[in-house]
């Protein structure tokens, strides 16, 4: 693991597989670029310096690449780092590498502050039996260890004291850092994509990686029936496992040359701002970051009412249309009605909770971070 010579006590250290496509990465890359920011030192510390959201991070924040298989064998180079460095706060996300952060923690006999960020419903989460039982023994023994519990949706911090037996009071809520400070140019133009030019059929989008977590198929389905009703088409960024089986479903319903998975793209702004609907068609969720951005860009929203944040993003459905999880025809009606004019508004008041200068507050505080030097 190399590393250059720097001064000792770092304060904020950020642990991570990888930065590639997830939400979760985006995130963290999006706090550590904040804290940065604001005048702390920050060490982005990866089990494999990978992923596209590494191009993202100021040039301020210091990437130590673990340089590991995986989780697992970043053992030993976790706890040498913590020796070494000695971070004021070490800060991880992702059940596996908070697994790890707190087992190389308690080896290495490190004096930094370990937080652990929950970033989805735990139990809603789909595992073999055995994964289950074991994964859900190991993080209600070890997560109660942790200095500090940040959730980054209510729902998610409610799941983890049923399930996981949290206490209450051990889990400070931080939603994720969605939105910048002020409202930006992103998506002001066009996307590069055929799809979007003046005079062509509305668009419903959806954004996420195409796993069985996120239920595409469903959202296909729906689409049919919408499809069936009025010329429209559908839009699925994120790449994935289940593309092969998401065009093969697109086919047997006869929209394969209404629907396009163009794969990730870095312009999602842009393709929400002109998309006459957004709709996220998850089985679980912690908080679907994209949900927020298509607010934010002023598209009409469509969700499932899924365990996770979906709920509270939407004000319980004031914001945007919420449906059963797995019920295409119920999913098809809010996507019709927004598509004929009838939809819902959000408050801009509503979405200062999303911005990143509340949530570096919260996280300032919620880590007892000392303020920085001038």
């Amino acid at each position: 693991m190399a590393q250059p010579d720097r001064p000792a006590h770092h304060e904020v250290a950020l642990f991570l597989p990888h930065l590639r496509g997830g939400g979760a990465e985006k995130m963290v890359a999006a706090l550590a670029n904040g804290l940065s920011a604001r005048g702390y030192r920050v060490d982005m510390v990866l089990v494999r310096a990978a992923g596209v959201h590494l191009q993202e991070l100021s040039a301020e924040v210091q990437v130590i690449d673990l340089a590991a298989r995986n989780s697992y064998l970043a053992l030993p180079r976790l706890m040498k780092y913590l020796r070494r460095q000695q971070p004021q706060v070490l800060v991880s996300s992702l059940p596996l590498t908070n697994l790890i952060a707190i087992i190389a923690h308690r080896l290495a006999r490190s004096r930094s502050r370990l937080a652990i960020r929950i970033e989805n419903t735990t139990s809603a989460q789909r595992r073999a039996p055995w994964k289950k039982m074991l994964e859900k023994s190991l993080l209600s023994w070890l997560y109660p260890s942790a200095d500090m519990i940040i959730a980054v949706s209510r729902a998610v911090a409610k799941d983890a004291e049923r399930y996981l037996g949290l206490h209450a009071s051990r889990i400070d809520v931080i939603y994720n850092p969605v939105l910048e400070p002020v409202p930006d140019a992103a998506g002001a133009s066009r996307p590069a994509h055929p799809w979007y030019r003046d005079g062509c059929p509305p668009v419903v989008l959806a954004v996420g990686r195409l796993t069985p977590a996120k239920d595409f198929p469903t959202l296909i389905r729906a689409f049919s029936e919408v499809r069936r009703q009025r010329f429209a088409r559908l839009v699925v960024l994120g790449e994935g496992e289940e593309r092969l089986n998401l065009l093969a479903l697109a086919r047997e319903l006869g929209v394969a040359n209404d629907t396009d998975l163009p794969g990730f793209v870095s312009d999602v702004r842009s393709f929400m701002r002109h998309s006459a609907v957004f709709v996220l068609s998850s089985l679980y969720e912690g908080l679907p970051t994209v949900l927020i951005e298509a607010l934010a860009s002023g598209c009409a929203v469509v969700s499932t009412d899924c365990p996770g944040g979906s709920r509270e993003i939407l004000a319980d459905g004031a914001y945007g249309d919420l449906v059963p999880v797995g019920d295409a025809h119920a999913m098809a009606s809010p996507i019709l009605r927004n598509l004929g004019g009838e939809r819902k508004y959000v408050e801009l008041a509503w979405l200062q909770q999303f911005r990143l200068d509340t949530v570096l507050d919260q996280t300032v505080e919620a880590l007892q971070l000392p303020p920085p030097p001038a």
